[in-house]
C-alpha cells in the first residue's frame, strides 16, 4: 500500500488557505469537487461507506488518541497535512478542535447511485434553504429506511459543514443527488416506473385534503417535500399522483419542514412494517406428517 505524502505546514501559507477556504466557501468546494469534515463519527462513517478521502489534517503537538493513530496508520489518503496546534484550532468549527480533519472527494451527481429496490422510498427536496433542515432530513431518511434523497433547484449547499454536522454522520450513509430542476428528474422517474412496474409520486402540502394516514405507502414511493417558505412548486404539484397533509391540532399553523418530513417518513415506515407483519402471519402453516392416499377399492 502506497504511503501518504506527509506535508508539514508551519504558517498560514497557500496550502493552509486552501483548506480554510474549503471549509468556508461553497464556490471553492464546487470548483475543486472536495469538501471538509471533522470529528470521530463523520470520519468513521465516511470510511465505513467507502468515500474517497483525499487528505487528513492533524497536529503532532497534541497526543493523538488510539483511534486517530489507527486511522492514520491505515490511511489511503494521498496527503497527510501536519500543522501546529493553533492552526488546527483555527481550521476547526468546534469550540475544542477535533484531532482529525479530512478532505473528501465529492461523488458525481448520478441518480444511478440510488438503488431501485421493490420497496423503493426516495425523498425529493425542492429548493432547500437551510443547511440545518437539510442535514436533519438526511438523518431522518437514513433512520427511516429511505433509499436516497434528491435535491432540485437553487438550494443550500449539500456540502456545507453545517449540513454535514446536522446529519450526525448519516450524510455518508444516504445517496444524495443534486439536480438543476424538476425537469431533470422526470426521465429517471419514467425509467424507475418501467423497471419497478409501479411508482407513485406523493407530494406534501399543509393545505392538502388527504390525510397522510389515509394514503397507501406500501408501494414504491417518491415523496416530494417543498421549499421551507414557498412549499411545492406548481410543476411538482402537476407531477404528483396525490398530495397529503399532516393533521394539526392546537395553535400551531404549520410544522418545520424537517419535522414534517420526519413524520411523513415515519408513517411510510409504519405502514410498511404493518404490511410486512401481516404478510408473514398470513402465510399458510406447513404441517409435517404422513400423506395417505386412498384407492378406489378402499
Amino acid at each position: 500500500m502506497k504511503r501518504p505524502n506527509i506535508v508539514k505546514i508551519y504558517s498560514e501559507n497557500n496550502q493552509f488557505q486552501y483548506i480554510e477556504t474549503l471549509r468556508r466557501k461553497r464556490e471553492k468546494r464546487l470548483r475543486h469537487k472536495e469538501f471538509f469534515i471533522e470529528g470521530v463519527r463523520p470520519i468513521n462513517q465516511a470510511l465505513a461507506h467507502h468515500w474517497t478521502i483525499n487528505a487528513f489534517v492533524y497536529s503532532r503537538e497534541k497526543q493523538l488518541s488510539d483511534w486517530a493513530k489507527g486511522i492514520l496508520a491505515r490511511s489511503q489518503a494521498q496527503t497527510h497535512f501536519e500543522v501546529p496546534l493553533h492552526l488546527l484550532e483555527k481550521l476547526s468549527n468546534k469550540a475544542e478542535s477535533s484531532e482529525l480533519l479530512a478532505l473528501i472527494a465529492m461523488p458525481e451527481d448520478d441518480l444511478a447511485r440510488i438503488p431501485l429496490t421493490q420497496n423503493l422510498l426516495v425523498v425529493v427536496f425542492d429548493r432547500p434553504a437551510s443547511p440545518g433542515n437539510l442535514g436533519t432530513i438526511i438523518r431522518s431518511c437514513d433512520a427511516l429506511e429511505a433509499h436516497g434523497l434528491i435535491l432540485t433547484g437553487h438550494a443550500v449547499d449539500l456540502y456545507d459543514p453545517e449540513t454535514i454536522s446536522a446529519s450526525t454522520g448519516s450524510f455518508f450513509a444516504l445517496p444524495t443527488v443534486r439536480l438543476p430542476s424538476q425537469r431533470d428528474i422526470e426521465p429517471w422517474l419514467q425509467s424507475a416506473k418501467k423497471q419497478l412496474g409501479a411508482l407513485q409520486i406523493i407530494g406534501t402540502d399543509e393545505k392538502a385534503e388527504l390525510e397522510i394516514s389515509q394514503h397507501d405507502f406500501t408501494v414504491p414511493t417518491v415523496l416530494v417535500v417543498g421549499n421551507e417558505t414557498w412549499g411545492m412548486s406548481a410543476a411538482y404539484k402537476e407531477l404528483c399522483d396525490a398530495v397529503v397533509q399532516i393533521p394539526l391540532v392546537g395553535s400551531a399553523s404549520s410544522l418545520n419542514v424537517a419535522c414534517a418530513t420526519s413524520i411523513c417518513l415515519y408513517e411510510v415506515s409504519r405502514q410498511r412494517r404493518l404490511a410486512s407483519r401481516a404478510s408473514s402471519t398470513s402465510q399458510p402453516n406447513k404441517t409435517v406428517g404422513t400423506h395417505f392416499s386412498a384407492s378406489k377399492g378402499d
